[in-house]
């Protein structure tokens, strides 16, 4: 609930939870066990961040917080936590939300292109080891210096079969560039295919701003991402959620500390962010969780154990609410002690014990003060929501997509010029050239060899015409010798006769 310029979380006999809106972009986390709570929790957190006009982001991994589009309804819980707690002006009522699903089955899609995702986190998602990785690098690059766009994987597929072809022409540029590793990416790039991955990639690609935005009462829009599905692929999972903390905070302007946040993000199952990305994604991570808050957005996680979170990260998060958390093993042991030693500790009771003492909907609640400070840790029953509790039907789903402002905005996709384009022309100019070099190159071997059989032919018929005329000149000879001979014989005979008759 907003009231009196405060958010109010949760309560107790003694004292009331609040989170002050100018410090909810100091971020938050929400930890507990396996139905203690949580969605009830985040539920309320950000309705409550909603009424005080902050824009919300939240994950849905199981389908329920999709009721919060639907006005809430009467249930024992409900009534008796209302009483207990002494809640007035607590009133049922529904909330402006925009769906979002990858898939594009839940929500409207939320897209990006691959080069906005950009090759670190693309690598990751691609399951690429050290080389491969590199090669992928060595790719987007090219991309860039010969303005080669990739936004969808059609586009990564068909440069990486270019470069693959061209290799030699970038190798002394940009680096070895191997077959083998070109031929791994191209079937990992497959296997995301298969996974549904490539819904992910396209246009109109998401606009930042468009989540946060105001319903005609200047409350702020609550945008959920339906991950029902998405949550399968843990990997996927995680890239999409890095590339959301990546895109704000690359794109959001510094706006220092406003009297309330442009947008707050409930994060479910953290873990996974944390296990699926490792060494130089961890240290974005946390880099963008110390600065982003500049930027007037607030991140909460949520997880069961504080353990799953990196301790650097967990330092900056300044408001939490701590669930029930079973001590079953020596493990479990060790992240109650982590979960109580993260909390100011309260003199009227042992943190650790009143972890694993919690009823359902009761948590350990600390945020930060006017000064900024962590309050000492109060034991407390968190608030319920004021929207429908449970999923909402699939047709109630579809009204509400169809009916948002961005229903035609993001419901179509747009094929605009790309890579694919580009290099499948360049590839189609290059067959032609191979094709037409090849003809000439025939073209000339077969001139040449029509060539040598004319001068061969025509030698052989100089040959012939100087035996053919040698014969000639021989039988002239043959026949002038006859005729001399002849001619002399009647001439000496003729001398003869005058001399001697």
């Amino acid at each position: 609930m907003y009231i009196n310029n405060k958010v109010l979380i949760g309560k107790n006999d003694k004292t009331e939870s609040c989170i002050i809106p100018k410090l909810i972009n100091r971020h938050g986390l929400v930890t507990g066990a396996t139905g203690s709570g949580k969605t009830t929790t985040i539920k309320t957190m950000a309705e409550s961040f909603a009424d005080a006009g902050i824009p919300v982001f939240m994950v849905d991994v199981k389908g329920d917080v999709s009721g919060t589009c639907k006005e809430g309804v009467e249930q024992s819980w409900i009534t008796n936590r209302v009483n207990e707690l002494n809640l007035e002006g607590f009133e049922f009522k529904k909330y402006s939300v925009n769906f979002f699903d990858v898939y594009k089955k839940n929500g409207l899609p939320i897209r990006t292109t691959v080069e906005k995702v950009g090759s670190r986190i693309m690598s990751k998602m691609l399951d690429l080891n050290d080389t491969q990785e590199g090669i992928l690098t060595i790719a987007f690059q090219i991309s860039k210096d010969e303005n080669l766009k990739l936004i969808n994987l059609n586009d990564l597929r068909q440069l990486l079969t270019y470069i693959g072809e061209n290799k030699d022409k970038y190798i002394l540029e940009y680096g070895n560039i191997t077959s083998q590793s070109i031929a791994t990416i191209q079937r990992n790039i497959l296997e995301l295919t298969q996974q549904g991955g490539d819904s992910f990639f396209g246009e109109p690609e998401l606009d930042l701003y468009d989540l946060m935005q105001f319903d005609f009462n200047g409350k702020g829009f609550i945008n959920i991402l339906d991950a029902q599905v998405l949550y399968k692929n843990p990997t996927l999972y995680a890239s999409v959620l890095v590339w959301l903390l990546t895109a704000l905070y690359d794109n959001m302007p510094e706006v220092g500390d406003l009297d309330r946040p442009k947008l707050a993000l409930f994060l479910d199952e953290a873990h996974l962010i944390f296990s699926e990305m490792t060494g130089e994604l961890i240290k974005k991570i946390t880099q963008i969780i110390k600065l982003i808050r500049s930027k007037g957005i607030g991140v909460y996680f949520i997880s069961q154990a504080p353990t799953d979170i990196p301790d650097e990260i967990l330092g900056q998060l300044g408001n939490k609410v701590q669930h029930v958390l079973r001590g079953y093993t020596p493990k479990d042991e060790k992240a109650i002690k982590a979960a109580a030693d993260s909390f100011r500790a309260n003199p009227e009771f042992d943190t650790a014990t009143a972890i694993k003492s919690l009823a359902t909907g009761e948590a350990l609640v600390s945020f930060l003060n006017e000064k900024g400070e962590p309050s000492v840790v109060e034991r407390t029953f968190i608030l319920p929501p004021m929207s429908y509790t449970s999923a909402i039907t699939d047709a109630e789903r579809q009204q509400v997509i169809q009916s948002s402002r961005f229903y035609g905005k993001y419901i179509t996709d747009i094929n605009n010029e790309s890579a694919e384009e580009i290099v499948q022309e360049k590839r189609t100019k290059q067959r032609e050239e191979k094709e037409a070099k090849i003809k000439a190159e025939e073209e000339a071997k077969q001139k040449a060899i029509e060539e040598k059989e004319a001068a061969k032919k025509k030698a052989q018929e100089e040959k012939e015409k100087e035996q053919k005329l040698k014969k000639q000149t021989k039988v002239v000879r043959q026949i002038g010798n006859k005729v001399m001979n002849k001619a002399t014989t009647k001439v000496v005979n003729s001398i003869w006769n005058k001399i001697f008759k």
